[in-house]
């Protein structure tokens, strides 16, 4: 179901705009669709009609994304299992300090070769409403005061239904638009929708490195821009909006983590409207790429801290219960339908 099938069906239930603003509001704050305010009941407002439809409508919207599993870390995020309406999984994220992270997709078909989901393909688009139905579900929990684009999919690839998302949290959802992240590997359209949109979300690019090749090496299927473009491209969009273009940079130890690379960073950031995310790469034992140590990633830290590079370590959370993006879903059905997925950015 999309944002505007939701509308539709209201309509088509005898509610003006007036009565499907309160009906969608109460949704997505995770309350009873026939919930009214302080001042007026909802047997006051709504049409005989509405209110005869709302329990097959509140029915229907239950079904949209249902949480199966709640891993809950010890960070104070808890992971959630969600299945959508035809029985494909994604992820959520309750996130500490009232965030979220939700995915646009189920599976991704970028393919960065250090990305479990990217392994699966692309199996399908998430819906707009699918999409708002995982921050419904986790306001029935705690508060969600921010949105994050940057579980299981690319949005870009998905970009109508990812908008609609986010235009209808940043009005009816009373989300600010700066506590709305549209994460992206790069893809043009980006730069094209997103200057233009009634809402306007802050942004994070995945750059990973500062050498074109090997960015085309770990984002084979991505925009084979040169990182200096790419930033290029994100300071015009952190100007127009006024917050900064939130990089993301997810360290492997031997690959990108060299001194070297960290000197090409400091060129790259100087003057830029921008905030480093660096997110040391949530390995097990046995992967082919590693996470550095600890004290390289302090080092790496305090050396462009030094220089003037606003930079931030930001580990995947629920480390602790091995419960990366993905993880949760390929453990829950079976290898041969549903290969591994993403798991290294939140």
């Amino acid at each position: 179901m999309r944002i505007s099938d939701l509308h539709t069906r209201l309509a088509e239930f005898g509610a003006k705009p007036v009565h499907s603003g309160r009906v969608v509001r109460a949704w997505l704050n995770g309350k009873p669709l026939d919930t009214g305010t302080r001042h007026q009941k909802t047997e006051d407002f709504l049409p005989l009609s509405v209110r005869h439809a709302l329990p097959q409508l509140s029915d229907e919207l239950e079904q949209l994304a249902v949480v199966t599993e709640r891993h809950p870390a010890a960070d104070g995020s808890a992971r959630l299992l969600v299945k959508l309406h035809d029985g494909q999984l994604v992820e959520s994220v309750l996130l500490p300090r009232d965030g979220l992270c939700v995915s646009t997709q189920v599976g991704c078909a970028v393919g960065c070769v250090f990305c479990m989901t990217g392994k699966s393909g692309l199996i399908r688009q998430v819906g707009s409403a699918e999409i708002v139905a995982q921050v419904a579900l986790a306001r029935r929990e705690r508060a969600v005061k921010k949105v994050v684009f940057m579980g299981m999919g690319e949005p870009a690839h998905n970009l109508d239904n990812v908008l609609d998302a986010i235009d209808l949290l940043g009005t009816e959802g009373g989300i600010g638009h700066k506590n709305l992240v549209f994460s992206t590997v790069g893809d043009p359209r980006v730069f094209e929708r997103l200057p233009q949109s009634r809402v306007k979300p802050a942004l994070a690019l995945s750059l990973h490195t500062t050498d074109a090749a090997l960015r085309a090496q770990l984002l084979p299927r991505a925009p084979h821009y040169d990182p200096a473009e790419l930033m290029a491209l994100g300071e015009v969009y952190a100007r127009a909006t006024g917050y900064p273009i939130q990089y993301q940079y997810t360290l492997l130890a031997g690959i990108n983590d060299g001194q070297h690379e960290i000197d090409r960073l400091l060129a790259l950031f100087k003057g830029k409207y921008a905030v480093l995310n660096l997110i040391p790469y949530n390995s097990l034992p046995n992967d082919e790429y590693q996470r550095p140590s600890g004290e390289r990633i302090v080092q790496i830290v305090r050396y462009l801290h030094s220089r003037g590079v606003l930079t931030k370590v930001r580990n995947s959370a629920g480390q602790d219960i091995d419960g990366g993006c993905g993880q949760l879903r390929a453990r829950a059905d079976k290898p041969e339908r549903i290969k591994p997925l993403r798991r290294e950015l939140i």
